[in-house]
């Protein structure tokens, strides 16, 4: 918007499509290319093969797909839940209360995972509070991973409601709770959807802090595709990347397309 020529909008359009095919689509170009390879011996892979899909589909890696979906669904749900809560409480704090309790909040994502991951296998691999080994301990890591990130946005969500909404809400007798239900819920649901968006992205992700902490039986599919790479099983981890990256695409595109249609109804 601040290059008014054409030839200098046409120049960066140009920079700007070469740096985004290096930075991001050689890589995802690479790992296409490799969930598909049967052998890659030059330049460009031979055999190419969808077998790779077809074992993935038979083998654990559908169940650590599906263990990622259901833990960022319901770390994201309790995401949303505690952040819009605490957004909500806090909306009408002011001066150093507010700024103490938001840096709480951030703190979780202003440290490494692996951080996080360590701090919880410390806290709770002994009684009374036992977690370690059990898949509640991967859970509490997604959602203090998440947390921030869906307080965040909730957060800016409400400040650019505009006041005169509830005020009139309120005026006409609406109580607290309807007001809530009726009124700032449906006017900030396009920032809530955002937030469960983001929290959920992050949650299938995650590798650092649940390589730390994941029990046998609950293997997500970050771990499984770390896994794979470690023992030299390119091919098998590049496929399950794809995996993830075009499960994790499909729901975000959904949900995107939920936060519009409420921005329309808006």
């Amino acid at each position: 918007m601040l290059v008014w020529a054409k030839w200098g909008r046409i120049f960066s359009w140009t920079v700007m499509a070469a740096l985004f095919g290096v930075i991001y689509g050689l890589p995802i170009g690479v790992i296409a290319l490799a969930s598909i390879s049967g052998q890659w011996n030059d330049i460009l892979p031979s055999h190419l093969t969808l077998a790779h899909y077809a074992q993935a589909l038979k083998t654990e890696s559908a169940d650590q797909l599906q263990i990622s979906v259901l833990t960022g669904v319901a770390a994201s749900a309790a995401a949303l839940l505690s952040g819009t809560w605490a957004a909500l409480a806090l909306r009408t704090m002011k001066g150093l209360p507010k700024r103490i309790l938001d840096a709480v909040f951030f703190i979780p994502s202003a440290v490494p995972s692996v951080s996080i991951g360590l701090g919880l296998l410390v806290a709770f691999s002994q009684p009374p509070v036992l977690l370690n080994g059990t898949a509640l301990i991967v859970f509490i890591a997604h959602f203090l991973l998440i947390s921030a990130f869906t307080y965040g946005n909730v957060s800016a969500g409400l400040t650019r409601l505009p006041p005169e909404y509830e005020q009139v809400a309120e005026s006409l007798g609406a109580r607290p709770f309807y007001r809530l239900r009726r009124v700032t819920l449906p006017l900030i649901m396009p920032y809530l959807i955002a937030a469960f968006s983001l929290s959920f992205a992050l949650s299938m992700g995650e590798l650092g802090a649940t390589l730390m902490i994941y029990p046998p039986g609950w293997v997500t599919l970050p771990i499984g595709i770390f896994s794979l790479s470690d023992r030299g099983a390119i091919f098998e981890a590049a496929t399950l990347t794809m995996i993830l990256g075009t499960g994790t695409l499909l729901v975000l595109i959904g949900l995107s397309r939920i936060s519009t249609k409420a921005s329309v109804r808006e």
